[in-house]
């Protein structure tokens, strides 16, 4: 069918421009026609959007959605004064997340995240990054990526998943990282590719999780199926993760508090995007803020994502990430707008297909009851959504 959507003051996301206009987007066959005024209505379908603000579909970057278990409790002890790092040597932290998620079946894991996964798409979300990481050997690390993709078949959201086995260690690989790379995260990688599981590798790159030489034969395999990677790197130090994870031309880079500006002339030159999880930043009352201003000067494109994950960044909320991604770290009204649109949408290796209104792209829209993007991201706990669209369709 052949649609034409009205009425509407569109905001593309294909620059940095986040003024309304006055624009007619004409779609067919979930794709975008053109964009532009005065369209030809000939056999279309009038899509009337009432005067509504409509900007692409949002894209939440990186999440870890699915996952068993709850970790409140350890929330509560940071209170009382514990450290990240000190709970999870102490076997709290993703190896509690792990005994969880390896308890829980595909469907069981499915069941747990579908709530979570709601809540984003209520937001305005239509795509949405994925990750294992909390199963730590290879069965439960291959039936969280395939809950991952159950979800994308029960509801209209594109699901893009990514292997994050190199997340942390488990007990019994306790000191032994290599061998756990070699034994549980590269096999297990394979299997994954084999069943259409992933698209693409990811790791953490810190004091606690692995080192630069420990990921360096993980992400050879990538290269060797033709996966692109990602690192979860300088988030609570400085391990050199953002300059290896840009010498293997990442998609992007994560996190980002300890990186330098050397780090963001690594990340221009490779084209990877920085990806800034204030959630987690917020949480864990961190006070090394990103070099925001070192990527601007760079030209490192910034993209936001909730990092929705059981421990340090229990967020289900794109808006609330936005206005955190405004507040905490000072970007501004369409930096915001990009992050978690197009930037985003680069940070997952999706180009043009979504992230913006632009020809060719997928028909992914938001219809806002909004006059502006800052009426968006200003408001704190206010959802001012009044529609989805997904490849074409009201949803």
């Amino acid at each position: 069918m052949r649609t034409l959507w009205t009425n509407a003051r569109v905001i593309t996301a294909a620059s940095d421009d986040a003024t309304p206009q006055d624009l007619e987007i004409l779609t067919e066959a979930g794709r975008v026609l053109e964009v532009g005024t005065g369209l030809d209505r000939t056999g279309a379908e009038i899509a009337d959007c009432g005067g509504a603000l409509l900007t692409p579909g949002l894209v939440d970057c990186h999440t870890h959605l699915v996952h068993g278990g709850d970790r409140a409790r350890e929330w509560e002890m940071r209170l009382d004064g514990a450290g990240y790092e000190d709970i999870a040597r102490a076997g709290g932290g993703i190896a509690s997340t792990m005994r969880a998620t390896r308890a829980m079946t595909v469907e069981d894991l499915v069941e747990t995240a579908l709530p979570r996964l709601d809540h984003l798409l209520a937001e305005g979300v239509c795509t949405v990054e994925i990750k294992s990481g909390y199963g730590l050997e290879i069965g439960a690390e291959l039936n969280m990526l395939r809950a991952a993709r159950r979800l994308a078949a029960l509801r209209p959201v594109r699901v893009i998943t990514s292997w994050l086995a190199a997340h942390a260690l488990p007990p019994d690989y306790k000191g032994r990282g290599s061998d756990y790379i070699r034994e549980v995260a590269i096999p297990g990688l394979d299997q994954a590719h084999a069943e259409g599981l992933v698209d693409a590798v990811d790791g953490f790159c810190e004091g606690i999780a692995f080192s630069v030489a420990e990921l360096e034969p993980l992400f050879a395999r990538a290269a060797e199926l033709g996966l692109p990677v990602k690192l979860h790197a300088e988030q609570l130090s400085h391990q050199g993760g953002t300059a290896f994870a840009a010498g293997h031309g990442a998609l992007s880079v994560d996190h980002l508090e300890y990186a330098t500006p050397g780090d963001a002339a690594a990340m221009a030159a490779a084209g990877s995007v920085a990806v800034l999880l204030p959630g987690a930043f917020y949480m864990l009352r961190e006070t090394q803020v990103p070099p925001v201003d070192a990527f601007r000067a760079a030209g490192v494109p910034m993209a936001l994502a909730t990092d929705c994950n059981p421990g340090t960044s229990p967020v289900t909320s794109i808006l609330m990430t936005m206005n955190m991604g405004a507040t905490l770290y000072r970007l501004t009204v369409r930096e915001c707008l990009a992050a978690t649109t197009r930037h985003a949408a680069a940070a997952l290796g999706l180009g043009t297909e979504t992230g913006v209104i632009t020809k060719g792209a997928s028909a992914d829209f938001a219809l806002w009851h909004a006059e502006s993007a800052a009426q968006i991201i200003n408001r704190i706990g206010f959802n001012p959504l009044k529609a989805r669209v997904f490849k074409g369709d009201f949803v």
